[in-house]
């Protein structure tokens, strides 16, 4: 097998890194072009009677066809053999732990108004195991035939995909590698990406995942209906949280091999095996504003109060994707990391709070103080909508009592959530099977006192004194 792919040359792109040695165009949802072989790409037109070099044309649509020119996602790819040239479809066998309804008329699926976490999982050792193998859902909502929901999914993987690659025909993958870098080679061209980094490869889009350091594990972020897309920054103008010139999408690069491949698609959350005789990674030349980019997550730039009180958390949103819902997220890719902290009077770790929003938290390294679930790089943790959430009584204590100086916090730590306006299910896996779920201990807030009874004598003075009736004593 020979690779061959575009170089720096014939494209803005960002330069080969020690532990990245592929090469990148920048900018988020921009209309791309690249070629491997320069002037593949036809001139003027996306479907020329006879394209260069006897390959063939093919478009991906990523959006219906009448979807408004500005939401418009599509590409146009030039490739050795089309994606038709397979040996039909075979139904693979189930895989208990991978689950993409979420209804609840499904028996698999559970509600939990009870704060969960998990210890970090375990990464196979007995077997091989690759990242489609690896595949394991722990929450969701929604259900892809209705292009309205959510999965939350671990892998866990020791092998690198080899001659097989997996398309997933029900949503996008926002992919977080926690342990080990990923090598993902796509249509497109090449990614790399290391713990700190996220990737999406978008739906219908074929990919591989090589293992370059040994054993992986990591998160992803699955969705349904809609897309990925920056959020806006209103009162904050035209800079900040995520820039679109920080996102790196691959630069074209083909494979010269003709030996027999498998490619794995997920359809309604069911794998089927597709057996073709030749490689899918066969693009010479593409354009379009459909196409898979990473970005380093230490690029955000954070915001935050100059002077007292919080702001809400979705100043931490990198990105987001709307529901059918006008105004209310389907799903917020938040982080957490390095920053200063420099709110005076205020208290300063979360306000205890209940909202319409389920989160779900991971952590990619550092240590995320502050909770009571042995939270860990590598594990999980969940909180369902309305139900009530905030520190410990021993947090809380030393927040009230605390000197307010300027201070870096969650220095050397990436933490991450996904938060969904919707109400969200946990799969049979995680309640069951993962031998990792633990409850948080109610027990952590039951020093939280009603300490207000204590100040009855100076309240009842005050109520005096501005002629109000005055507060009985409390048994």
């Amino acid at each position: 097998m020979s690779t061959f792919g575009a170089s720096a040359q014939h494209t803005f792109s960002v330069a080969p890194q020690e532990r990245d040695p592929y090469v990148y165009q920048v900018g988020f949802g921009n209309r791309f072009a690249s070629e491997a072989i320069p002037g593949t790409l036809p001139v003027a037109q996306n479907n020329p009677q006879k394209a260069k070099y006897d390959l063939y044309t093919e478009s991906l649509n990523g959006t219906p066809f009448v979807t408004p020119r500005r939401e418009n996602q599509s590409a146009w790819l030039y490739r050795i053999r089309p994606s038709v040239a397979h040996q039909g479809f075979t139904e693979l066998p189930d895989n208990p732990d991978l689950e993409s309804c979420f209804l609840p008329l499904n028996p698999k699926v559970h509600f939990s108004p009870t704060q969960l976490a998990w210890y970090p999982f375990d990464i196979p050792s007995d077997s091989k195991i690759d990242f489609v193998s690896g595949l394991k859902t722990l929450a969701g909502n929604g259900d892809p035939t209705l292009r309205e929901g959510l999965a939350v999914h671990i892998f866990a993987a020791n092998e690198s995909m080899g001659k097989r690659a997996f398309v997933n025909s029900d949503g996008d993958f926002l992919i977080l590698p926690q342990q080990g870098r990923l090598d993902i080679q796509t249509e497109f061209g090449k990614l790399m990406a290391r713990p700190g980094e996220l990737v999406v490869v978008q739906r219908g889009i074929k990919f591989k995942v090589g293992l370059p350091d040994g054993p992986s594990r990591g998160y992803i972020l699955e969705i349904f209906g809609s897309h990925f897309e920056l959020p806006d920054l209103g009162p904050l103008g035209t800079h900040g949280l995520a820039n679109p010139r920080d996102f790196e999408s691959p630069v074209a690069s083909f494979d010269l091999d003709q030996s027999p491949w498998e490619v794995v698609y997920k359809v309604g959350g069911k794998l089927f095996s597709c057996k073709q005789e030749h490689t899918p990674f066969d693009v010479v030349a593409w354009h379009g504003n459909y196409v898979p980019y990473k970005y380093a997550m230490e690029k955000f730039v954070h915001v935050g109060s100059i002077q007292r009180d919080h702001i809400d958390p979705s100043i931490f949103c990198i990105l987001t994707a709307k529901s059918k819902t006008p105004g209310a997220p389907l799903a917020d890719f938040l982080i957490f990391s390095g920053r200063w902290d420099v709110a005076t009077g205020t208290f300063r770790p979360p306000y205890y709070h209940r909202n319409c929003a389920s989160e779900m938290m991971g952590l990619i390294y550092g240590d995320y103080g502050g909770r009571s679930d042995e939270f860990a790089p590598g594990g999980f943790s969940f909180e369902n909508g309305f139900c009530p959430h905030g520190v410990s009584y021993d947090e809380f204590k030393k927040a009230t009592e605390a000197e307010l100086p300027p201070m870096r916090v969650h220095e050397g730590t990436l933490a991450f959530m996904f938060e969904s306006s919707m109400q969200v299910t946990i799969t049979d896996y995680a309640m069951k099977r993962t031998g990792k779920l633990h409850e948080h201990e109610p027990k952590m807030w039951d020093n939280l006192k009603g300490q207000f009874v204590n100040h009855l004598d100076q309240i009842n003075a005050d109520l005096k004194a501005a002629g109000l009736p005055l507060l009985g004593s409390q048994s």
